[in-house]
Order: C-alpha cells, then sequence, then structure tokens
C-alpha cells in the first residue's frame, strides 16, 4: 500500500508538468486550428530562459514553498521568454504562409528544429541543473503510511495548480476568456461578431507558450535540463491532449492527469507478473489511450473547451 501511494506522489508531481504542457498544446491546436510540434522545444527554451535567470537572481534571499525567491523569479523570466519567441514566431513564421493546418504542422517541426539548434549551439549538450540544494523527503501521512514527498514536489503541484486555477479564471471570468473561447468554438462566427480574432491568437500564444514554459522549468527541476527534454515529452504530452478529447482545454487538464499518473503507476505491473519497467511507462500510456479512444472516439471531454 505504501509503494502504491508514492507512485501516486510521483504521479501527481509528473502530472502537474504534463497539464501545463497540454494546456498550451491544446489551446493551440483549438484556436490557431493545427498540431504544434514545437511545443516541446518551447518547453526547453522556457527551462533554458528560467536556467539563464537564476544566475541573476538565485542569490535572493528568502523562501516560497521552500524553493529561493529568485527560482519564481526565474520562473516568470522563463515564462516570458517563451511568451515573447511564440508570438514572433507567430508574426515572422506562421502567419505570414498561405497555408493549411498539415502545412502549419510540417513548418511547427521546421520550428522546432531551429529552437532546438539554437539551444545546442548555446548551451551545448551537456545535462545542466539548477543550482538549488536537494531537500530531503517530507514524510507526508496518508492513511497511516509515510509517504516521503520533497520540498520540489511541492513546489511544483502548488505552482501548477495556481497556473491552472489562473487560467480557469481568465476563461470563465473575463471578457478576453469569453473572446478566446468564441473564437475556438468558431473563429468565423467570432470574426463577424466583431471579435479581433488576430488579437485573440496572439493572447492564445502568449498563454500557451507561458505555461508551456513553466512545465518545462517544472520538468528541468523535477529531473535534469538539456535541450530535449521537451521533444522528450512532447508524445506523452500530445498522448494527454488526445486522451483528453482534441481541442478541449479542461478535456487537456484531465487527460494530463490521467497520462501522468500512468506513466508514474506502470512499475505496479511489474508486481503482477508483467515484465515492464518505467522505461515502458510511454508506451503503457499510449496503449491506455488507443484503449479509452475506442470507446470514446472523441477523447473524454469531447470538444468541450
Amino acid at each position: 500500500m505504501a509503494q502504491i501511494l508514492q507512485y501516486l506522489a510521483n504521479g501527481l508531481v509528473f502530472s502537474s508538468i504534463i497539464i501545463l504542457g497540454s494546456i498550451g498544446l491544446s489551446l493551440v491546436y483549438s484556436i490557431a486550428d493545427f498540431a504544434n510540434f514545437a511545443h516541446g522545444d518551447t518547453m526547453t527554451l522556457g527551462a533554458y530562459g528560467a536556467f539563464v535567470a537564476f544566475g541573476v537572481f538565485g542569490g535572493l534571499g528568502g523562501t516560497v514553498l521552500g524553493l529561493p525567491i529568485g527560482f519564481f523569479l526565474s520562473l516568470a523570466v522563463g515564462m516570458a521568454l517563451a511568451a515573447v519567441v511564440a508570438v514572433l514566431t507567430h508574426i515572422l513564421v506562421y502567419k505570414p504562409l498561405d497555408t493549411d493546418s498539415i502545412g502549419l504542422l510540417i513548418t511547427s517541426i521546421g520550428v522546432a528544429f531551429v529552437y532546438r539548434a539554437v539551444l545546442q549551439a548555446t548551451f551545448g549538450t551537456d545535462f545542466l541543473q539548477y543550482d538549488i540544494s536537494r531537500s530531503g523527503p517530507i514524510p507526508v501521512l496518508l492513511d497511516t503510511l509515510n509517504v516521503a514527498v520533497t520540498q520540489r514536489d511541492v513546489a511544483i503541484i502548488v505552482s501548477a495548480a495556481v497556473l491552472v486555477a489562473g487560467l480557469h479564471l481568465l476563461l470563465q471570468r473575463t471578457t478576453l476568456g469569453r473572446k478566446m473561447r468564441a473564437t475556438a468554438d468558431n473563429p468565423d462566427l467570432a470574426r463577424v461578431s466583431g471579435i479581433r480574432t488576430d488579437r485573440v491568437i496572439l493572447v492564445m500564444w502568449v498563454v500557451g507558450s507561458a505555461l508551456a514554459a513553466a512545465g518545462g522549468v517544472f520538468l528541468a527541476l523535477y529531473s535534469q535540463l538539456d535541450p530535449r527534454i521537451g521533444f522528450n515529452i512532447l508524445l506523452v504530452v500530445f498522448a494527454a491532449v488526445i486522451l483528453g478529447g482534441i481541442g478541449s482545454v479542461y478535456g487537456a487538464m484531465l487527460g494530463g492527469l490521467l497520462i501522468g499518473m500512468l506513466h508514474e503507476l506502470t512499475p505496479l505491473l511489474s508486481d503482477v507478473g508483467l515484465p515492464v519497467s518505467n522505461a515502458y511507462a510511454p508506451a503503457v500510456a499510449f496503449v491506455i489511450m488507443v484503449a479509452v479512444l475506442l470507446v470514446r472516439p472523441r477523447g473524454i471531454a469531447g470538444d468541450m473547451t
């Protein structure tokens, strides 16, 4: 029982990262109408931006959720950098193209290669880590069993929850959010209704890439940083978006939670006699995704935005 609870705790941390990445990918698909294969490298870009910023802010005193205040300032820098690069990419690359969704998809693959090449040329291919000392596990009492989590785990979960809650308030409580949902539902009708859809698309890039960057920063904090971390996790993020329902932001959240949990619970299969290790976690997640789609072809949340 204790082992299962520990895997669930690990799954909650990993799910938080996947959810942040999934939301941005779903926003791009629902509003810009194409699958953005540069999304994973946007996560990496944000992580490197925060890494550089932490070299400046890391010495600031004080902590929040057990991490230095400078880390959260660096997180904001990484999110802002990813947003700026994504907007510039949209203006200079995607917007001038007179092509369909498939053309934009292929273009995004090229953009991903450019992002990755720039990062590799600038930082090399070695693994890097944020200069934050690792705290020991914090025992958490769950059903009289001790489950070990770290301050980093708590910071990732709480920060992701705050960002997701902020997005929910944006989508449901603001005029801008209603415009984004209207554009996602029917861009032509939104345009003739007086909504400046071009501005909505710019906001979509800012929000989606900033959340992706946050996911990349937390992924680097959770493991380590290299130019391929976002690319390596991209297929898992796509699985979460497809499982939740393509184009559904809330479906992406649910899909991210399920895929993240399944990813970390995979080692339990070895306890029932199956020779499956954690290395097979992405494959298991995809098998579950296919099984769910056979029952619900449009995903768990369908077209709900």
